[in-house]
C-alpha cells in the first residue's frame, strides 16, 4: 500500500510539473526533456541525501558496536569498508525503482539506464563480498593456527571466479542474452580462456597443493637459487610467493614453481633443537707424521687430552712389547700420529664447547685427500639457531681450532701466491 502510494505520488509530481512547463508556454517536447531533467536531478539529490544518511546510521552503528565489542573482527569489517558498501544498497534500490518515472517519455533512455543501474548492483555485490573477504582474511592471519596458510591464494582464486561471473552476467544484461544461453556460447571459445589465464588455473592447483602438502608457510625461510630468493616468504598468493631476502630486497617467485622445480626450505632446522654446523679446514699432507715419546709428552700438556694420551700410550705400549714390535722405526708397530691425535683434540673441544647441543651428532672426521690437502670436517649442530649468533659460534670454534693447529706440528694448505718463472 505504501509502495503504491509513493509511485501515485511521484507519478502526479511528474504531470504537475510537465503542465506546469506547458503553461509558461514551452511546447510539448521541450517540457518532456526539462520534466525529465528536473525529475533526474531531484531523484539524484534525494539518491545522494539518502547515501549519506544511511552511511552515517550503519558505520556510526558499526563503530559504537565495535567499541563494546570484545572481538576485533568487527573492527576489521569497519576498516575493509563493509558497512560503506552495504550503505549503497538503499540509493540503489530507490534509483531502480524511480528510474521509469523519470524517464517514461524516454524509452531508450530508460532502457539503458536500468541496464547501467543492473550492472551497478552486480558491481556492488562483489564489493561487499570482496570486503567481508578480506575482512575474514585479516581476522584469521590473527589466529595463530591460520597465520602462515595461504589465505590470500583462496579469496583470490573464489574473487576471479566472482569477477568472471559478475563480467559474463553484465554482459548477457547489456546484450539482453539469457544468462544460460551466454554460457553455452561461451563454452566454444573455453580453449581460448583456458590459455588467458593458464598462469591463473597453475597457481591456484600450485597454491593448493603447497597448502595441503605443507610445503611453504608464511615467515618459513626458503632458498631458491634459480630465483635468487634467500630469505623469510611474506606473502603467498595465487600467482606469486614473496621472499624478503636477508639483504632486504624482495624476489617474487611463480607459485606453480614450488611444486616444479626444486628449492631449500629451512623450516626443519628452525624447528630442530639445533644447527648444523659442516666445515671442513685442509691441512698439508706433507706435515703429517707419527709421534715420537717427546712430542707425546709435550702435546700431554695440553689438558683436554692429557687422559686420553696417557690411555692410548699405554695401550699402543703394551702392544708393541707384546709382540715384540721393533720401535727403532716409528712406523713399525702401533702409533699415535699428530693428525690423529689433533682430530681427538678438536672433537674434545667441541663436545666441551657450551654452545654445542650435546644431544645431536657430533663428529670431526676424515674427508678423501684432495689435491689442496687432507680435509677434516668438523660437524656438529649450534643449541642457538640465530643466524648472528650461529656465525658467531662457528666463528669462534674456527677461530681456536685454526690457532691450535701449529701445536701439532700441521700445517694449514694455502695456494701459493707467487709462482716461479720458468
Amino acid at each position: 500500500m505504501i509502495q503504491e502510494n509513493v509511485t501515485e505520488d511521484a507519478t502526479g509530481l511528474k504531470h504537475w510539473i510537465f503542465e506546469k512547463l506547458i503553461e509558461l508556454g514551452i511546447s510539448e517536447q521541450s517540457a518532456q526533456y526539462l520534466n525529465m531533467l528536473i525529475l533526474l536531478v531531484g531523484l539524484l539529490i534525494v539518491i545522494f541525501l539518502i547515501d549519506i544518511i544511511i552511511r552515517k546510521l550503519l558505520t556510526g552503528t558499526f563503530s559504537q558496536f565495535a567499541k563494546r565489542s570484545k572481538t576485533n573482527f568487527d573492527d576489521l569489517l569497519i576498516s575493509n569498508k563493509v558497512p560503506t558498501n552495504i550503505a549503497h544498497i538503499i540509493p540503489l534500490l530507490v534509483a531502480i525503482e524511480f528510474v521509469p518515472d523519470v524517464f517514461i517519455d524516454f524509452g531508450d533512455f530508460e532502457n539503458i539506464i536500468e541496464k547501467g543501474l543492473k550492472v551497478f548492483a552486480i558491481i556492488l555485490t562483489l564489493w561487499i563480498a570482496r570486503s567481508i573477504l578480506n575482512t575474514l582474511k585479516d581476522y584469521l592471519k590473527t589466529l595463530p593456527r591460520f597465520k602462515d596458510k595461504p589465505i590470500d591464494s583462496y579469496i583470490q582464486v573464489f574473487m576471479i571466479f566472482a569477477w568472471l561471473g559478475g563480467i559474463m552476467s553484465a554482459i548477457a544484461i547489456i546484450t539482453g542474452i539469457p544468462f544460460l544461453k551466454f554460457l553455452t556460447g561461451l563454452g566454444a571459445i573455453s580453449a581460448v580462456i583456458i590459455l588467458v589465464f593458464k598462469d591463473t588455473i597453475l597457481g591456484f592447483v600450485a597454491s593448493i597443493q603447497v597448502s595441503i602438502n605443507d610445503m611453504v608457510r608464511i615467515g618459513d625461510w626458503i632458498t631458491f637459487e634459480k630465483y635468487g630468493a634467500d630469505g623469510d616468504v611474506t606473502e603467498i598468493t595465487l600467482a606469486t610467493v614473496k621472499v624478503q631476502n636477508f639483504d632486504k630486497t624482495i624476489t617474487t617467485i611463480p607459485t606453480y614453481a614450488l611444486i616444479s622445480e626444486s628449492f631449500k626450505n629451512w623450516r626443519g632446522m628452525t624447528s630442530s633443537e639445533g644447527r648444523r654446523i659442516k666445515r671442513a679446514l685442509n691441512i698439508k699432507q706433507d706435515s703429517i707424521k707419527c709421534l715420537l715419546e717427546n712430542d707425546i709428552e709435550n702435546l700431554k700438556k695440553i689438558e683436554l687430552l692429557t687422559p686420553y694420551l696417557e690411555a692410548r700410550q699405554n695401550d699402543i705400549s703394551k702392544y708393541n712389547k707384546n709382540n715384540n714390535i721393533n720401535k727403532a722405526i716409528a712406523i713399525n708397530g702401533r702409533n699415535l700420529t699428530n693428525i690423529g691425535v689433533f682430530r681427538k683434540y678438536i672433537q674434545t673441544y667441541i663436545e666441551n664447547h657450551s654452545a654445542i647441543n650435546k644431544d645431536m651428532t657430533i663428529m670431526v672426521r676424515q674427508l678423501a685427500p684432495t689435491p689442496q690437502g687432507l680435509p677434516i670436517e668438523i660437524y656438529a649442530f649450534s643449541s642457538d639457531k640465530r643466524w648472528v649468533n650461529y656465525e658467531y659460534i662457528m666463528a669462534d670454534i674456527f677461530d681456536h681450532v685454526l690457532a691450535s693447529v701449529s701445536y701439532f706440528d700441521l700445517e694449514i694448505f694455502e695456494l701459493p701466491t707467487k709462482f716461479s718463472n720458468t
